[in-house]
């Protein structure tokens, strides 16, 4: 039986699959490619090239491989972007999880993992987060992880599913052997943005917006490592096969990191001045996200080991050997 990877190809979908693939799991990748790596999967590893909003391409890749999960990674996730070309986000990510949940409840499949954020959260009211504070959505993006997991939760009810949420904070870092990492293009991550200067591929790291309501005015978030994260995912998913109910979980390291110390973090590491020039504030950016992760240490037991250095670390060894991403 097989675990279908929607979105596998992508940033954190990629080590999603070399994870369960280190554990002997069998998988299965989906991913149309717009922003995923197919470099970045084993050759061996079975993948299909396409949109899962098309569902004779969900009925065929059910079928043919007996899926019994899913890891649902696939989906646009730039804030910006989101504010500029709402429809667009609402079309690939909530249709997209429309046409998903109906697959599987065509094929029987009970089991899904999804990949959520704390954009859902919008401006929160204190911090650390809990996952009973109210959703407020600041931006399309946002709103559109918002409705996905309120489907999960009505399928549930009908269709006798399982589900688990993971809301993301921020994520960065790499593989520990430099082998696979963050390639987005364009790309919008600070720590990759961050490390274009000491690569040389540009000459300064925008700050945007100095005057939060913050001890140094820069936004603060919560950092945790890719592999980190992905080690939620396994969990989060033998939960649910052990007969786990349904859930949300926070991931994030409850402690937030503002902007400029992150360009400091990167100082250390990297060894270069990174100089700054400050920015307007980018429409939909919450001054403060860090999350309270309690509960996913209460019940799946998961603790994030990485801190910021160590994350930009693993960062710089990936940028470092690979400056132009996949294409190296």
């Amino acid at each position: 039986m097989a675990i279908l990877i929607c979105g596998g190809a992508g940033y954190i979908g990629s080590h999603a699959v070399r994870a369960l693939r280190a554990q002997g799991r069998e998988v299965v990748v989906l991913d149309n490619l717009r922003t995923g790596h197919r470099q970045s999967l084993p050759a061996d590893v079975p993948f299909v090239e396409g949109d899962m909003r098309d569902p004779a391409l969900l009925d065929a890749v059910f079928g043919q491989h007996a899926v019994d999960g899913v890891l649902h990674f696939a989906a646009s996730s730039l804030v910006g972007e989101s504010m500029q070309l709402p429809l667009l986000y609402f079309g690939n990510n909530v249709h997209g999880m429309q046409v998903l949940l109906e697959a599987m409840v065509r094929h029987h499949v009970r089991r899904i993992v999804f990949s959520s954020t704390a954009a859902v959260y919008g401006e929160p009211d204190s911090v650390p987060i809990t996952e009973e504070a109210p959703l407020r959505p600041g931006n399309p993006y946002g709103e559109s992880k918002r409705i996905m997991e309120s489907m999960m939760r009505w399928a549930a009810a009908a269709h006798d599913l399982r589900y688990v949420s993971l809301r993301y904070f921020n994520v960065g870092g790499a593989a520990a052997d430099g082998s696979i990492g963050e390639d987005h293009r364009p790309e919008s991550h600070l720590i990759p943005l961050i490390l274009q200067v000491p690569l040389g591929r540009r000459p300064h790291i925008t700050v945007f917006g100095d005057d939060y309501d913050t001890p140094d005015g820069t936004c603060i978030r919560d950092y945790v490592g890719v592999e980190d994260l992905i080690e939620a995912h396994v969990l989060a998913l033998r939960h649910l096969e052990d007969g786990g109910e349904s859930a949300v979980f926070n991931l994030g390291s409850e402690r937030g990191f503002s902007v400029r110390e992150m360009i400091e973090a990167a100082r250390r590491v990297t060894g270069h001045p990174l100089p700054v020039v400050v920015g307007a504030r980018r429409p939909g950016d919450p001054a403060r996200l860090v999350a309270s992760s309690r509960k996913v240490g209460e019940v799946l037991g998961w603790q994030p080991r990485q801190g910021v250095e160590e994350i930009i670390a693993s960062a710089w060894r990936w940028h470092s050997s690979h400056p132009d991403g996949y294409k190296n």
